[in-house]
């Protein structure tokens, strides 16, 4: 399924300031919010997929890659469990967004649970956990291709002798008395309107709805230890230097039981040796001596997919370029490829011997020798713009 603009969603263009991007999300939260709209999947779909746009479109670096490169920037590899944007689930909202659902808003229409999820209007668990960012340097090739690589990453994981409660037993972990279990204060307050009910995170509990009696004494409350994590991420074929890919519940892992954060992977291009890239194409410089110009060969030049066989015609002009129809990068998710740019460059040489330099001089009084440029001879402008066109 075709995934919608973000900017689209939140009904912004895209010079909104931040003000206006935050604006534009509480309203539309608002309008399909869950507690508005009980039971009906279609509007917690259209809550979740505002909650995405706003999580690029409130981030200025993220939202430079998405101005620039779209969907693509945040695109996921063909496996599966690869990189990719979404599939937020109420918990991550509600964490990471809850101070958009101020209190006075969602605390008064919806009785509070603008920052509750789960049974009983009950809080999520914990604290979420930090994000991650890790640089990938790629070859040309494995960007042609796509690839998938397997990291290790040094980061807080989840404690093993707790499960991540951070509680000694099971008998540590008691339901928190100020609250009731429901990690929240709920006041009612008399104004000329009538009542007004408010909600406020429970200070005892910090609204995770239980306390901790006993500590876990392997990571001393936390939930979580540092460790190492092997992360196998799917890299999908076509990104460039600068796109941000994102792995869901990669990052660090949260503070008694809480959701994990995001693992962020910056592209880097490794430099090739022969080739350049510009955009979906490559350019290649094809050095050849002044007799293979004049009378004509065949020659192997490199490629970003091997080796590939090209014919110099007799009499070819330096500066002459040669496409390679479909030799280039292919578009992330999508079905355009790139080609690939020959230049020929005619080697002179730059050091003669007496007999070479006679040979030479006996040749330049010739007639055929002489430069004869045509009206059928393209400039190199020309040269230019029919390569990149």
């Amino acid at each position: 399924m075709t995934k919608r603009d973000y900017y689209e969603i939140l009904g912004v263009g895209k010079t909104a300031s931040a003000d206006e991007i935050k604006k534009a999300y509480r309203k539309v939260a608002m309008q399909f919010h869950p507690d508005r709209n009980p039971g009906d999947k279609a509007a917690e779909e259209k809550f979740k997929e505002a909650a995405e746009a706003y999580e690029v479109l409130s981030d200025a670096d993220k939202k430079a890659k998405y101005d620039r490169f779209g969907h693509a920037a945040f695109a996921p590899g063909s496996g599966g469990g690869g990189a990719h944007y979404g599939g937020m689930n109420m918990e991550d909202i509600f964490s990471q967004f809850g101070d958009v659902f101020s209190e006075d808003v969602f605390g008064s229409f919806f009785g509070g649970a603008g920052r509750s999820r789960g049974g009983g209007g009950r809080s999520a668990r914990g604290v979420r956990g930090s994000n991650l960012r890790i640089k990938m340097k790629l070859t040309y090739e494995e960007i042609a291709k796509g690839v998938t690589k397997h990291v290790k990453v040094k980061k807080h994981v989840t404690c093993n002798t707790c499960g991540g409660s951070g509680a000694k037993d099971q008998s540590s972990v008691q339901t928190c008395k100020t609250c009731g279990g429901t990690g929240q204060i709920r006041k009612v307050t008399n104004t000329f309107l009538g009542q007004m009910q408010t909600v406020t995170t429970c200070p005892t509990c910090n609204g995770e709805g239980t306390t901790v009696t006993a500590k876990c004494g392997t990571c001393k409350g936390e939930g979580r230890v540092y460790g190492e994590e092997t992360i196998s991420i799917d890299i999908p074929a076509g990104v460039q230097e600068g796109m941000q890919l994102s792995m869901s519940g990669k990052g660090n892992a949260g503070e008694r039981g809480g959701a994990p954060g995001d693992l962020i992977i910056q592209i880097e291009e490794e430099a090739h040796p022969e080739l350049q890239r510009d955009g979906l194409n490559v350019a290649y410089d094809l050095h050849i001596s002044f007799s293979d110009a004049a009378f004509g060969t065949q020659l192997e030049v490199p490629t970003i997919d091997g080796r590939a066989k090209i014919k110099i015609p007799a009499g070819t002009q330096s500066g002459k370029i040669f496409r390679l129809k479909g030799k280039g990068f292919p578009e992330v998710q999508g079905y355009s490829r790139g080609d690939q740019l020959i230049q020929v460059n005619v080697w002179t040489p730059q050091q003669l011997t007496d007999e070479e330099k006679a040979m030479l001089e006996k040749l330049g009084r010739s007639e055929n020798f002489k430069p004869q440029p045509g009206k059928s001879d393209k400039s190199f402008f020309d040269r230019v713009r029919e390569a990149f066109n």
